[in-house]
């Protein structure tokens, strides 16, 4: 098991405040200090910020004043230039906001204007509301955001959020709210499951097993997190102790699935074993930030890649169970020609699943530039397994699902 990242969240204003960056670049080498020397890699540290709406209005000023891409561009490389010598690896400026729906249109621009820096967009309103517009303009994001690299690769760096609570560590899906600076952490925790459901003799014990794994670990991670927020200002935000997985059979969340007992994911069985491994995150008892759930990333994980090449796993399976654990749609590539039309139809799904649910959701869906369903990826990255371009059944939504409005879906109560 690895940290995936240490995450900061600060709010270093616009024009930026260096001296806050450089603190945190200090709080960050310092926590990675005392992670390593407790015996753990780190593989990232990270920045998020407030949605960049909120920076670039400022304070003081109304939320439906002016933000240009321009001044988006510039906050955007300000702060990649400033944060990457403190050592962040990646910069996330949050997500555009229903309220400023203007907002959706600039990122794809300074998605093109940067390099490690993420952004994202609210598909959902407070109270349960889901937004229309925003599903679409987040459509028109992914579409637009498609054709800046010949394999659809920027899109790594947006996310259609639903439902997603500010402190999440996981990116793209960080966004801080406040001024009071803290950090979480995210875990590559898939091989604890696979290693879990390998050597038991019950899948009672099984799942005892991995509980009291995740406690341990999360114990050691607490005891270093308090002390970092007493001696340093910086508040413990809590652990995403998800099982995201590394693409390699040991650390494959698919791995683990089939392990449980499924003959291969995508076949009947496979929901039920995302309910298991879910509800056995659940048990666990540590402090809480972001999904701490299951997380079935279709090009991150070796496993899942393979059933996805194999036509066992579509996306279809990964949304049905998203309703019983993790992030979503995450990493799921898509035909090149996909319109605008057909990426809003899926992320109303996903939208009005987390609201009916009450449960975070988030979608990054990578339409591949001359790319058809059935063909083979060709990504060059050390955190993809390449699999098949999936087939997404969506055709342009009509009537009420196409207009301008933003209903509320309260979540099923129980009986």
């Amino acid at each position: 098991m690895k940290i995936r990242s240490i995450t900061v969240f600060v709010n270093p204003s616009w024009p930026l405040q260096v001296a806050v960056l450089r603190q945190a670049g200090e709080f960050i080498a310092q926590a990675r200090r005392a992670y390593e020397q407790a015996g753990y890699e780190v593989q990232t540290v990270r920045l998020a910020t407030p949605p960049f709406s909120a920076l670039l209005r400022g304070k003081d000023e109304s939320r439906s004043g002016h933000a240009s891409l321009g001044h988006l561009v510039d906050l955007a490389q300000a702060i990649e230039k400033t944060a990457a010598p403190l050592g962040f690896s990646y910069i996330s400026l949050g997500p555009a906001l229903p309220e400023n729906l203007q907002d959706y249109a600039l990122i794809p621009d300074a998605l093109a204007a940067t390099q490690n820096l993420f952004l994202s967009g609210l598909l959902t309103t407070p109270g349960g509301g889901v937004s229309l517009p925003a599903v679409r303009a987040c459509a028109q994001v992914i579409h637009r955001t498609a054709p800046l690299t010949p394999d659809g690769f920027t899109n790594l760096r947006f996310a259609a959020l639903a439902n997603v609570p500010p402190g999440s560590p996981f990116f793209p899906a960080a966004y801080h709210e406040g001024d009071a600076p803290a950090f979480a952490l995210a875990t590559e925790a898939a091989d604890l499951a696979v290693e879990a459901f390998s050597g038991a003799g019950s899948l009672e014990t099984a799942r005892a097993g991995l509980v009291a794994t995740i406690e341990e670990h999360a114990q050691k991670f607490c005891q270093v997190g308090e002390a970092l927020a007493s001696g340093t200002g910086f508040r413990f935000g809590g652990i995403d102790f998800s099982l995201a997985p590394f693409p390699n059979q040991a650390h494959s969340i698919g791995e683990a699935m089939e392990r449980l007992g499924v003959p291969a994911v995508g076949l009947h069985g496979s929901l039920a074993a995302a309910a298991i491994l879910a509800e056995t995150l659940d048990r666990a008892r540590f402090p809480r930030a972001g999904f701490s759930g299951l997380f079935l990333p279709a090009l991150e994980d070796s496993i899942l890649a393979a059933r996805a090449e194999e036509g066992l796993l579509t996306l279809k399976d990964l949304l049905l169970y998203s309703a019983v654990c993790g992030t979503g749609l995450d990493t799921i590539p898509l035909p090149g020609d996909t319109s605008p039309e057909a990426l809003q139809a899926v992320l109303l799904d996903l939208a009005v699943l987390a609201q009916r649910l009450d449960k975070p959701l988030t979608a990054r869906l990578m339409p591949v530039p001359g790319k058809a369903a059935g063909e083979q990826t060709g990504f060059d990255f050390a955190f993809f397994a390449n699999s098949r371009i999936l087939v997404l059944e969506a055709q342009p939504l009509q009537r009420f699902l196409a207009g301008d409005e933003t209903f509320v879906l309260r979540p099923r109560k129980g009986r």
